[in-house]
């Protein structure tokens, strides 16, 4: 049963961790670069979040949504 656990161990550590090492590592060197997943993300974050923006303004402008506040049932 101690094998079992030992090899969960190494395969969390030494395999599944091992590019988080890496880039830990890599930070004191160049800190942009080893943030670059981050600055992605937030680059994909940002054009989703403006083609959103320009999909609700889009549905808004063609008013065809009845904005009266009765109109929902669940607002009676």
């Amino acid at each position: 049963m101690k094998e079992f656990w030992e090899s969960i161990e190494n395969l969390t550590y030494h395999i599944l961790l091992y590019p988080m090492d890496l880039l830990r590592s890599f930070e004191l060197e160049n800190w942009t670069a080893a943030n670059f997943i981050n600055w992605l993300f937030m680059l994909i974050g940002f054009v989703a979040f403006l083609y959103w923006m320009k999909e609700l303004k889009k549905y808004n402008d063609n008013d065809e949504e009845n904005r009266d506040p009765k109109a929902h049932s669940f607002l009676n």
